[in-house]
């Protein structure tokens, strides 16, 4: 089966099979929809996919000619339309400046801003794939079409959108894998139990204002604790903050006990 088969090239076994899984991922969608990746492992890091001799996989194989507009904000997460949509949607959709467009309806990308769409996304229309992956970690594909006039990429995405779907997922999935160096959780990760106590309060939907006059703290210092564990934790924001601390047990569950 010809899907099989692509999947087998695109999938990465070792660091070394890098560039050459990202080459294949690119004649296979050139072939399918005739137009450019752009792929990150992480939407809430400006940082590049490389091969195993630290070339950016953007220029070098992907085509964007000495840059990567993907990597182009430290604040990607929060600025784009296309990033903000994948941490809402786990499936395959298409996005322009009139909307988002998806296979099931799904309210929360209609609240989605996209006003000054091509600034902040970078392109004019895109087939996206979000990567959901552990931890709460968020990658995503965006395929983008070659003639920047072409808006209306209704038509690719229904016949092939679920397909690029699995070897997106596919190629980013197994780059983390064999990229023990990119951490999921940075070592520095451990909260303090002042950080911890602050993302409980956090997580009970309590304001910083709130927060610093239970701990008996300026709202300052909330801000400081709440904004070292976000550092910590790889977190875009606070309520990622909590997800996180949530899952590696720093938090309990509607408990007001501090795990340290």
């Amino acid at each position: 089966m010809e899907v099989d088969k692509n999947l087998k090239n695109i999938r990465i076994k070792s660091p070394e099979d890098i560039r050459s899984s990202a080459e294949a991922f690119r004649d296979i969608v050139k072939k399918l929809v005739n137009m450019r990746i752009a792929a990150s492992h992480n939407i809430a890091k400006n940082e590049a996919l490389v091969d195993v001799e630290g070339q950016l996989i953007a220029t070098e194989v992907f085509g964007w000619e000495g840059k990567n507009d993907w990597l182009g904000s430290a604040y990607l997460a929060l600025e784009s339309p296309i990033t903000m949509a994948c941490r809402y949607e786990s499936e395959p959709f298409w996005i322009n400046e009139k909307g988002v467009y998806t296979q099931h309806p799904n309210t929360f990308l209609d609240e989605i801003d996209l006003s000054k769409f091509r600034e902040r996304a970078k392109t004019t229309a895109a087939i996206v794939v979000p990567v959901h992956m552990p931890f709460s970690q968020i990658g995503a594909v965006s395929f983008n079409p070659f003639d920047e006039k072409m808006t209306d990429l209704s038509e690719a995405y229904d016949n092939f959108g679920m397909e690029l779907g699995l070897y997106a997922r596919a190629f980013i999935r197994s780059y983390m894998h064999v990229l023990p160096r990119v951490q999921i959780l940075p070592s520095s990760s451990k909260l303090s139990k002042r950080e911890v106590e602050c993302l409980r309060w956090a997580a009970m939907g309590k304001t910083d204002i709130e927060i610093s006059m239970i701990i008996k703290r300026s709202r300052a210092t909330v801000r400081f604790h709440i904004h070292n564990a976000s550092m910590k934790l790889d977190a875009v924001n606070r309520s990622q903050a909590v997800f996180k601390a949530t899952q590696l047990g720093y938090i309990s569950n509607m408990s007001s006990k501090i795990l340290i």
